[in-house]
């Protein structure tokens, strides 16, 4: 397996629009540099607090808590919370045994893999997790009644009969996961995959104890009385997809709970960055969400209160190629090239954040020689506002038209208000003849829209959810279940496909047909358009100790937090 070089990147460290290299990594503030006393008495400044009580601010609600169905950073980082998988990430981004006793054993041309559960694993209502309940899981996300967006996606191509099964051509049976005994499971796979243990940390791979899901049958997962968990918290409050706060409880029946701190985590819903910088200087919340304003962040420059880190998530627009206008290349080039990238990271968001000239993120994988994959490649898409007018006068010609009307879906958070606007000025601005009416919708809708296609434009994002450039790359297969824009290039998908296949154990042949691939969809087809590879900046008591980010899959941990006083 290539070893992942995530845990060697810097935590960045920013003043406004001057930053260090990538940091795609966690980071844990655990305060082991504080010396302790001779008498064994740790410090004041060390000491626990009383009430070992966090309040956690976030911009967005959760759209589901049913791990087959989750779509979203936010959906992923609760689950994170109140369940686990086999493995997950450390906090140095190290996958580390979970509710697995080690790291799995292999066959010898690794197709297979042999993973040993803990004895001591329990659900929340007391029953065992047992090697059955991740059979039943896995087979749940595949079976094409369950309607799991990330099922098919995800073990596509990787989890043996995979494909047959979400065709319809074999039994969710035949999946390539067995339960060997109650605490044995043996995973069979199409190909070696170099990602593989960083890929199944994923939260897709969590167990479900299939007697409960069984028996809620269409209100599982609804609210927090209609799930179980296995994870270092329990969910004692929320009330579904639109409550804008919840609550989590330390888990005592969960194996590592002597080593879990906090007693309880209270998540409110805040999607005004400064009333969310007020609540936190007020004393009310001990963590607010992700801010981009530079306002903000400057009023917090210097301050040990400022956490700041670059993270390999990259934001673009897609557009829909069903809409006649959108499926001309040379319009999808104009828009491209129209919008002046470095205004927005430097002027409009002025938080960090980096222009995106590209799919897969600066500071984020690395070659076998140790080389992260930007600097073995090019550079795409740089505001060129004569070609851009060049190409859409082109695209106009060959559309027969004068005038593009098109609906631009974006969020419903002030940042992504401020960014849209941005973005319509400048295409309006740049391109005589375009005309975009904003619907500014909240996240679950948006990610609605996306998936039927209800748009013209839209300002997306992705995170990774394993350590691998084809976290990125797959996106836009012919078909695939989170391309929604009805993209298709045959050339990409031989490309992408072979670096699945054929070039999987074939290093630096796999690294070229990404990259070849990448030029297509970006320079060659437009495809969509990056804007800006984001920085994190947000407000972090300095009393909170043992907060985690992560640089795939969930963006944060919070067993490890404790509260000094």
């Amino acid at each position: 397996m290539k070893k992942s070089k995530l845990s060697l990147l810097l935590v960045l460290t920013l003043v406004l629009s001057m930053f260090l290299a990538a940091c795609s990594g966690g980071n844990k503030d655990t305060g082991s540099d504080k010396p302790k006393d001779k008498g064994g008495e740790k410090p004041a400044a060390e000491q626990l607090a009383d009430k070992q009580e966090l309040n956690v601010l976030e911009s967005a609600e959760i759209p589901t808590m049913d791990s087959v169905l989750g779509t979203d950073v936010m959906s992923f980082t609760t689950m994170n919370a109140v369940n686990e998988g086999m493995y997950r990430l450390d906090a140095d981004q190290k996958v580390v045994p979970a509710g697995a006793e080690a790291m799995p054993e292999y066959n010898a041309d690794k197709t297979e893999l042999t993973v040993k559960l803990r004895k001591d694993a329990k659900w929340s209502n007391g029953d065992p997790v047992t090697a059955n309940d991740y059979v039943f899981a896995w087979q749940r996300a595949i079976n094409p009644d369950t309607a799991s967006e990330y099922g098919p996606y995800f073990m596509s191509g990787k989890i043996k009969n995979a494909d047959a099964i979400a065709e319809g051509k074999a039994k969710v049976e035949d999946l390539g996961i067995k339960a060997e005994d109650d605490y044995t499971l043996k995973i069979t796979l199409e190909r070696p995959i170099p990602y593989i243990e960083s890929f199944i940390t994923f939260q897709l791979f969590y167990p479900q104890n299939q007697k409960f899901v069984e028996a809620q049958g269409a209100d599982y997962a609804k609210d927090a009385a209609h799930i179980l968990y296995n994870g270092p918290f329990k969910m004692t409050k929320w009330d579904g997809p639109t409550a804008t706060e919840w609550v989590l409880e330390k888990n005592d029946t969960y194996h590592g709970a002597k080593d879990v701190t906090l007693t309880k985590i209270n998540f409110n819903v805040s999607k005004d960055p400064q009333a969310s910088a007020n609540a936190f200087t007020a004393g009310e919340a001990d963590i607010t969400p992700k801010l981009a304003q530079a306002a903000i962040i400057s009023q917090f420059e210097g301050s040990k209160e400022l956490l700041q880190y670059q993270e390999p998530t990259i934001f673009w627009l897609k557009m829909n190629e069903k809409i006649p206008a959108l499926k001309n290349v040379n319009i999808r080039k104009a828009i491209a090239l129209s919008v002046d990238k470095k205004a927005m990271v430097d002027d409009v968001l002025a938080n960090g954040s980096i222009a995106a000239e590209f799919l897969v993120p600066k500071g984020f994988t690395f070659d076998t020689k140790g080389k992260d994959f930007r600097e073995t490649t090019k550079s795409y898409q740089a505001m060129n506002k004569d070609e851009a007018k060049k190409l859409w006068e082109k695209g106009l010609s060959e559309l027969g038209v004068k005038e593009v009307a098109l609906t631009y879906v974006g969020g419903d958070t002030e940042t992504s208000k401020t960014t849209d606007a941005f973005v319509k000025d400048q295409l309006e601005k740049n391109l005589p003849g375009l005309k975009l009416t904003i619907e500014s919708v909240p996240f679950k809708i948006r990610i609605d829209r996306e998936q039927k296609m209800d748009y013209g434009l839209l300002f997306s994002g992705w995170g990774p959810d394993y350590a691998d450039p084809m976290t990125f790359m797959d996106l836009y297969l012919t078909g695939g279940d989170h391309n929604k824009m009805d993209y298709s290039n045959p050339k990409y998908d031989e490309l992408v496909k072979a670096a699945q296949t054929d070039l999987a154990a074939k290093d630096e042949e796999r690294w070229k047909a990404l990259q070849d691939a990448e030029k297509i969809l970006l320079e060659d087809d437009a495809a969509i358009a990056p804007m800006y590879q984001r920085s994190v900046n947000l407000l972090i008591n300095p009393k909170v100790k043992g907060f985690a980010h992560h640089a795939f899959g969930p963006d944060y941990s919070y067993q490890w937090i404790k509260i000094l006083k």
